[in-house]
């Protein structure tokens, strides 16, 4: 480890070559002078952790030296040299930038603590700053990022969508023109068509979707989750009037968060629940709350419910990735993005979701979200 590099400035050339030797012996790189424009041109051409000055000189005082070597070196450390008639002075020297003083005489044992708290917090000082010059380098990046976020998002909602919603104009154009004249399976393979082009349009609209769920805070208050809980559940019943489902609601705790996105995690969960029940005649659904103790705090955990195909949890870690699915889209339409967006939802809430299956038997999805503001 590179040793302290000192400077000491005191006209009284005896005590200046007393300290220098002193705390050479404690393994300090010392140099000294005793006047003090002849340190302020040295500072200028050699690297000095800190100044240790006497308050006062005829030449120029400690305090306007530790003005004038910050000027040129604004990392070094400062420290007062001074009798103790002269303390209200070396107050006013900590005012201006000094770090600490001594009061002359002084013995090794009280000036080498001083000495070594002046460099801890120096240190700290270049540190602190380093840390707040790499958080607004990093926020420059990130400003740039969603820069070209938004550029990406434009560019895949105009410049990519356009073309496939052509192609699939086209072709029903073309179907209603001369649909009559094809045969069979000529009309199947142009009504594929345009199945495939309205499902990469789903999945364009999901993923930018997904991206903005990357910007702004959350605008969090209180939720009366049962009123969000209630108001899905008529909504999916209103959509799909002939199904039958059995829905159990249990009351559950406000929650704290954005409304509209808790909502979203909401939708989200009890859609996949009345999807994933499709093909059971007897189609269940729950919804309700437990509690859990996590970091001495208890969490509230809302949890979703159903007895429909489930999935095997070897691959669980997928289920929340972007565009990941677990059943063939002939079998359960979708595009896999619903999830990734309650999972990102949930965690920038401060929460965390996750899900337990069994092939056949159902699943249940089970998330909470952070108390705290």
């Amino acid at each position: 480890m590179t040793s302290a590099q000192l400077v000491v400035v005191d006209d009284e050339v005896a005590h200046m070559r007393a300290l220098c030797d002193t705390l050479g012996f404690e393994g300090y790189e010392v140099t000294g002078y005793h006047s003090p424009s002849q340190a302020l041109r040295a500072l200028s051409e050699k690297e000095c952790d800190l100044l240790l000055t006497d308050l006062m000189m005829p030449e120029m005082d400690g305090i306007e030296l530790i003005q004038a070597a910050r000027a040129v070196n604004p990392d070094i450390a400062g420290v007062i040299m001074t009798g103790h008639g002269t303390i209200d002075t070396a107050v006013a020297a900590l005012q201006i930038g000094a770090l600490d003083y001594v009061l002359k005489p002084f013995r090794l044992n009280v000036i080498l603590p001083v000495i070594a708290r002046a460099l801890d917090i120096r240190n700290l000082r270049i540190e602190n700053a380093s840390l707040q010059r790499r958080e607004r380098e990093q926020a420059l990046a990130l400003a740039a990022a969603y820069r070209d976020l938004e550029s990406f998002s434009y560019s895949v909602s105009h410049d990519l969508r356009s073309p496939l919603r052509a192609v699939r104009g086209m072709t029903q154009i073309f179907l209603e023109e001369f649909g009559s004249g094809l045969p069979e399976g000529g009309r199947q393979r142009l009504d594929q068509a345009i199945h495939g082009a309205e499902r990469m349009d789903q999945m364009i609209e999901d993923l930018l979707r997904f991206c903005r769920l990357t910007r702004g805070t959350p605008n969090r208050r209180r939720i009366d989750m049962n009123a969000v809980i209630h108001r899905v559940i008529n909504d999916l019943r209103i959509a799909d009037p002939q199904r039958r489902i059995d829905v159990h609601i249990d009351p559950v705790p406000e929650c704290l968060g954005d409304p509209g996105l808790i909502e979203q995690v909401v939708v989200n969960l009890l859609s996949n629940a009345f999807k994933f029940t499709r093909e059971r005649a007897d189609a269940q659904v729950k919804v309700g709350c437990y509690h859990l103790e996590k970091d001495g705090r208890e969490e509230d955990v809302y949890f979703v419910r159903d007895n429909g195909a489930g999935f095997n949890m070897k691959y669980a870690d997928k289920l929340f990735g972007v565009f990941q699915r677990l059943h063939s889209q002939e079998q359960f339409p979708g595009t896999g993005v619903g999830l990734s967006i309650v999972k990102r939802i949930v965690e920038r809430h401060g929460g965390r979701i996750w899900a337990e299956s069994t092939p056949g038997e159902g699943a249940i999805f089970s998330f909470y979200v952070s108390r705290e503001p």
